[in-house]
């Protein structure tokens, strides 16, 4: 369980591009209240959080300025509600979440591959920071769930094995597929038991 001063420490140092896997509920339609915060403001919400498995994207699409509003975004075309969907009421639920490239607002992740090819420095001051939230989050060797190939390719080469208990590629979640098989493809990965029944899900523990 995460504290309240912990929390708040986080929110203030890396609210900015981070967030967790908590989200309100949908409505009437799949993306309603992705962009809701609503869960961050009691204290309630602690309960629910995690600091043994990190997901991690490459970088942010688009930039804001509430906390915690990375992968909670209202924009339509985002596809956030997918990461919602795939993991509710699975033990993957409240995850933290941060993006490997802290600064560099890009949609098109070819476009953040080859700028950080020009510039191969960028991606050492963003995994020190990326250390500095694990240190932060008192993530000690966490499972870490990365969406799409660039993000686990930049991970996998740049930390050491010792940094994580597991680290494993995801289909990432704007991938032109609909919500029930993003998450039947992203349990595969996992590689966890996973069973969609009438009754609800089963995921093996991370």
């Amino acid at each position: 369980m995460i504290g309240i001063q912990q929390f708040e420490n986080i929110k203030q140092k890396h609210g900015g591009y981070a967030s967790w896997a908590v989200w309100a509920d949908a409505s009437e339609k799949p993306k309603s209240n992705v962009e809701s915060l609503s869960r961050f403001k009691t204290e309630s919400v602690l309960s629910l959080l995690k600091n043994t498995v990190v997901m991690v994207g490459l970088n942010i699409s688009r930039p804001f300025s509430e906390p915690f509003t990375n992968f909670h975004d209202r924009n339509p075309r985002a596809n956030d509600f997918k990461i919602r969907y795939a993991f509710k009421d699975s033990p993957y639920w409240g995850a933290y979440m941060t993006d490997v490239i802290k600064s560099h607002v890009e949609v098109d992740s070819r476009n953040v591959m080859k700028y950080l090819k020009e510039h191969p420095e960028i991606i050492e001051s963003n995994l020190k920071i990326f250390r500095e939230e694990m240190q932060d989050l008192g993530a000690t060797a966490p499972v870490i769930l990365a969406f799409g190939k660039d993000t686990h390719k930049l991970l996998s080469e740049n930390l050491d094995k010792n940094e994580y208990r597991r680290l494993i590629k995801l289909t990432h979640y704007s991938h032109q597929i609909g919500k029930e098989a993003y998450r039947e493809a992203v349990f595969k990965e996992i590689g966890s038991s996973f069973e969609v029944s009438a009754t609800g899900t089963s995921v093996a523990a991370p």
